[in-house]
Order: C-alpha cells, then structure tokens, then sequence
C-alpha cells in the first residue's frame, strides 16, 4: 500500500523547523502534507525524518567486516579481492541481500552502490531500497571496460526503483580513456577518488604498496589523483571519499561542480586520513556522507556515520561549531541528494516529494525529554532505535520484522563461513 499517514512526536522535514506533533501524509508514493497534526498510525517519544541518503555503499560487502582490519590500504585491498573470488554467484546475491537489510533497517531509503557483480541490483529491487547501482570496471582499454559493463550487465536487474550506472573504480585501475567512454554513456557514473596516499604514490611515481594488485593497475600518469582526472572532471562523477585532496585540489572539484562522498569512518578506520569536510562545503561543493561498507567500516549504521563526521570534523578543525546536529542530518538528507541529483525526489519531507521516511525512537536515550530534535535524532538514534522505514509510500521494514530477516542473515552469515575457511592443502 502507497498511501497512508503517519505521525510522531516530532517531525523533521530538513527543510523546514521540526515540528512538534507532526504528521506526514502520502498518497501514490508521493507526500501530499506535512504539518501538524496525529494520525491513527503515531509513534509516541519519536521522530519522522526523511529517508536516509547513503551516497556510498557496497552492499555485496555486508558480511567482510574485519577482513584485513590493521592492514595497510592495498594489504587490505588485496585480502578483499582474494577472498570474494572464493564465492558463487548465488552467494553473492545473499551477501547483498543481507546488506540491502541492514540499510533498510538503519532507516536508509536511498543508497548510491558500487557493484563489483550486480548482485546489488536485484537485491535492492527485492526488498524495496531505492538504488542507483554503479557497475564496477577495471580496464585500461575502454573496449576491456565495455566487455566487463556488458558482462556485468546481463546480471544486474533495473526496476523502478533501481537505476543502473557504471563505476570506473578508481585512477589507478582505470585510465581515463576509460572515464571517457564511462561518461559518454549517458547513465551515472561513480568513482573512488584520492583516498589514500598510496594513490598519489603509485600515479606519481609507479610505486608504493599498490603494486600488491600488479595486474589491475594503469601505468603511471605523472600527476596526482585529481590531476589525472582534470580532462573528466565534473557534476556527472560523482567522487568518493576525496581524502588526500591539496587546497588548488577543491578548487578544482568545485569550479567543476564535483559531487564528494564523505566516509569518514572507512577513512579513519583504513588509516587513510581524514578528508577535510569544512573545506569542501566552504568551497559549495555537493558532498553527501557514505557508510561505505563493513569491509572498511563495521557496518551501514548511518547514525555512527553521522556522529563520526562531526568528531572528525571538530576534532580537525578545533572548532565545536565546525559541524552540527543539524549539518550531520542534512549531510544524509538533503544534501546528500543533491549530490546524487536526486534532490527533486528524496532528501526533505515536503509536498511533492516521494514517500521516503524513517521513524526513530528517541524514548530512554540521553537525549529525551526532547530539547532539540535533530539533536536527539544524531547523538541518540541508532539502528536499534528505527522503527519502521518507508520507500516509495512502502513500509520495507519494522522492528516487529526483526524475524522476517533471520534467513537472510544466515544465508548471508554462511557465506562468510566460507571465505574464512582455510584453503585445501
């Protein structure tokens, strides 16, 4: 059913101020109110806010957490690639599925997913998330890179609520002949971008720990990271994480309006820095938070995200205004869909837009009785505390359904049995 009402205690549009006994009604999918008010459905001692927007994710990783955790980054990129070699297909699409389940009960509605099988695709489309699902290349050759899309492809099923786009994984696996045709397909297009110094290095110089992965790397360009992506550079790439970035750097991604993804937990927990969040939203550019996945970070609990940006962000800049509740919320809310350029659609409760919510308890957090919401929402909210997430006017979770998903995390926990298990002798 995609229509209904729903009420809380307070209501958090983003755009707006909350609203203390709000209520939210769609119809079709699409919001048609938001204002005061109760509805027979009401969540005592809770917040409606829109539906998260993770602008970075790897679904098919959600059961990878701590593989390699310690490691340096391209150890740790090795163990990843070795190990997900060891699945079948079948396997895969239970991996996805899982994270798929895990997003949606952290009260995320939209997440921008880079595919390295297109199992992420079929997952989101089965359950319910709103996806835009980047299928991974590796290739210096654009005609290697269309094989690898085309191949890709065949598996990763398009639904109304996924969209497929393709992710040229990164400037040392794809030269940028390869970003060109990447571009010139007319879909989204999702890249890694100056994560690591290992990065520069290896761009740079032709060494550093990257030549672990040999065989997936371009030849050395000469320039750093951004430098080697200055002739494609623009509001159609979108760049995740954006860590070891120099000041003429940021003025570049912001004269050519380049969407960033923020992942400040995969960063800090890869030993890879932090990026420097202040001045990429003082330079205006669009930059939404991603989880990533808990093959980095332990998990999709955007709430941990949230906070974790805004540690980093004042611990960095030794200012407690540096970033606040508010800014955290809108860096998974409104922001975040404009940098996905779906800001039309998602990322604020108001008339017009689709029905994409979550409901979070805030009842015997440190934050209740409720002074401010938002507040209450990102210092106190976590994935235990949403109570029910809703995409496209649906109800894709509830934490009633806890049970609903057992078979899901078992199929996807047996998985990760296997990779762990010694090789043959």
């Amino acid at each position: 059913m995609s229509s209904g009402e729903l009420s809380a205690d307070w209501v958090i549009p983003v755009d707006g101020h909350p609203i203390a006994g709000g209520r939210v009604r769609y119809e079709d999918g699409v919001i048609v109110e938001v204002g005061p008010g109760r509805a027979a459905r009401h969540f005592d001692d809770a917040a409606i806010v829109p539906g998260f927007v993770n602008t970075h994710s790897h679904l098919e990783y959600a059961v990878y957490a701590g593989f390699g955790d310690g490691a340096p980054f391209a150890a740790w990129l090795a163990t990843h690639i070795e190990r997900k070699r060891l699945l079948e297909p079948e396997e895969m699409y239970a991996i996805a599925l899982r994270g798929v389940a895990d997003s949606l009960a952290a009260g995320i509605t939209t997440t921008a997913d880079y595919s390295f099988c297109g199992a992420a695709a079929g997952a989101a489309g089965e359950l319910g998330l709103r996806a835009i699902v980047y299928l991974e290349v590796f290739a210096v050759d654009p005609a290697e890179a269309e094989r690898q899309f085309a191949r890709t492809r065949e598996r990763a099923d398009e639904s109304r609520l996924v969209r497929i786009g393709i992710s040229p994984h990164a400037p040392y696996t794809c030269s940028v002949d390869v970003y060109r045709w990447c571009l010139s397909l007319g879909i989204p297009v999702g890249t890694h971008l100056a994560e690591s110094a290992n990065e520069h290095e290896w761009l740079e110089h032709g060494s550093g720990p990257l030549e672990r992965i040999g065989g997936m790397l371009v030849p050395p360009t000469g320039s750093r990271s951004v430098a080697t992506l200055e002739p494609v550079l623009g509001p159609e790439l979108l760049c995740a994480h954006c860590v070891d970035v120099e000041p003429a750097e940021i003025a570049l991604l912001a004269a050519r309006d380049v969407p960033v993804a923020h992942c400040p937990r995969s960063n800090a927990l890869l030993g890879c820095g932090v990026a420097p969040l202040a001045e990429l939203r003082a330079a205006r550019l669009r930059v939404g938070l991603g989880t990533d996945s808990p093959a980095s970070a332990p998990s999709f609990d955007i709430f941990e995200e949230m906070r974790t940006a805004i540690y980093l962000a004042r611990a960095e800049t030794r200012d407690p205004g540096a970033l606040d509740a508010q800014g955290a919320l809108r860096l998974v809310t409104a922001d975040a869909a404009r940098a996905l350029r779906l800001d039309e659609q998602v990322g604020t409760l108001a008339a017009g837009k689709r029905a994409d919510l979550a409901v979070v308890s805030l009842a015997g957090s440190p934050y209740h009785p409720v002074e401010d919401p938002a507040a209450a929402v990102v210092f106190g909210g976590s994935p235990e505390r949403v109570l029910a997430t809703v995409v496209d006017g649906e109800t894709r979770y509830t934490n009633e359904d806890e049970d609903t998903w057992q078979e899901v995390r078992n199929t996807a926990s047996a998985a990760r049995e296997r990779m762990l298990r010694p090789p043959p002798r």
